[in-house]
């Protein structure tokens, strides 16, 4: 294929998608008035959390099947290029400090490597041998998810990581934001988040960016509850490395116990600033081994510690 009908054919293949679909109505918003340009453009962005519930089936479906793999030491990567790459990676560097999971328990992978977190790297979103070079990194298990994330759902280097995901037997997902998406069909579980086009022709992380950042959101928050790193809504499982975590620790054993401040910091001092072991002696009225051993008993998961200790 010559040079220039593959360009020809690229940008025949962008006019079909939704998340590059011109709007001649928005054609003079330059001359518009910025309070203006702002009421659209929030008129826009309200449309995504409706497009998130049109697949909520299909994000729970996804998330079980996370946590199944997840309970036996699984991990959970995002693959993806470009903003797509850059959400992956805030999702999964947000997860230890919340939830106190393991280094590379869930993990972003994107195309380019670290720099093009904070830079565009040039046609490495194009290669699929570098997703799978990528993946093969990590040394993918059957426990193990895969994310592939693209508002195109076209992209190279999202289908190439899931096919290898899925030639290696890990469970994969593909999320993107346009109907019938190589993406999707290539996944295991595909979730496609239609949020139409965008206010800037193909800016694609506005209102697709947004839809990404709620659906892994889900994925990791919810796959985390189902792992038992919360009590109710309280994050239990937090690690107090600073003063504001320590803090939050405190309030956190408080409003899991409503115990007193002074009985509180001996509890958290027993169970070396853990907030999991410490709720668990003060309801279960043990001492932090016991705790400890109750907790590992039940797979982390403080309710079912809870009523052992009772039973």
């Amino acid at each position: 294929m010559t040079s220039t009908s593959h360009h020809h054919d690229l940008r025949a293949q962008l006019e079909t998608l939704t998340t590059e679909a011109f709007r001649p109505e928005l054609s003079e918003i330059d001359r518009l008035p910025t309070p203006e340009i702002a009421r659209l453009m929030n008129g826009e962005d309200t449309a995504v959390p409706a497009a998130v519930a049109e697949r909520l089936p299909e994000i729970a479906a996804a998330i079980d099947a996370v946590a199944a793999r997840m309970a036996r030491g699984g991990r959970l990567v995002y693959a993806g290029a470009g903003t797509a790459g850059r959400l992956g990676v805030l999702d999964a560097s947000e997860c230890p400090p919340t939830f106190n999971t393991r280094p590379g328990q869930v993990v972003g992978l994107i195309a380019g490597g670290p720099e093009a977190m904070v830079t565009s790297v040039e046609g490495a979103e194009d290669s699929k041998e570098l997703a799978r070079a990528d993946l093969d990194a990590l040394a993918l298990t059957a426990d193990d998810t895969v994310v592939g994330v693209s508002a195109s759902g076209r992209t190279p280097y999202a289908i190439g990581a899931v096919e290898h995901a899925r030639a290696r037997g890990s469970l994969t997902i593909g999320l993107a934001c346009n109907p019938g998406s190589a993406l999707a069909a290539a996944a295991e579980h595909g979730i496609e988040v239609v949020v139409g086009p965008e206010l800037i022709t193909g800016s694609t992380r506005l209102k697709a960016g947004t839809a990404q950042k709620l659906v892994l959101n889900m994925l990791s928050t919810i796959t985390m509850i189902r792992l038992g790193k919360t009590y109710g809504n309280l994050m239990v499982d937090v690690r107090a490395s600073n003063e504001k975590l320590r803090a939050r620790s405190r309030r956190i054993v408080a409003l899991a116990t409503g115990a007193a401040d002074d009985e509180i910091e001996a509890a958290l001092t027993a169970t070396d600033g853990e907030v999991k072991p410490a709720i668990l002696t003060l309801l279960a009225e043990v001492d932090g081994p016991t705790a400890a051993r109750l907790l590992e008993d039940s797979g982390g998961h403080l309710r079912a510690a809870l009523a052992a200790a009772r039973g």
